[in-house]
């Protein structure tokens, strides 16, 4: 249970920062939550394919930051494309 408050703290923080850097504003708490969250999985992928661990609250923060950012980017990329702005 502990670790799920962690999870979703880290998620939350992780998903406004990437929201804020990639797009120059949060979506969100619930939404920001979730792509933080999404980021967090993404981000451990990605860390693990290149051998490179996550530990410790630090770790996990980074590699969520680094996976919310790039999910953000993702989502930036096809909302444009949706609505034909550049």
């Amino acid at each position: 249970m502990t670790s799920m408050v962690w999870m979703l703290i880290i998620g939350a923080v992780a998903g406004w920062l990437a929201g804020n850097l990639v797009r120059g504003h949060g979506f969100g708490l619930w939404i920001d939550m979730i792509v933080g969250v999404i980021g967090a999985f993404i981000g451990n992928f990605l860390f693990s394919m290149v051998g490179i661990g996550t530990f410790g609250v630090i770790g996990s923060f980074i590699s969520s930051l680094v996976g919310a950012v790039i999910f953000v980017y993702i989502i930036r990329m096809f909302s444009n494309k949706s609505t034909g702005n550049k």
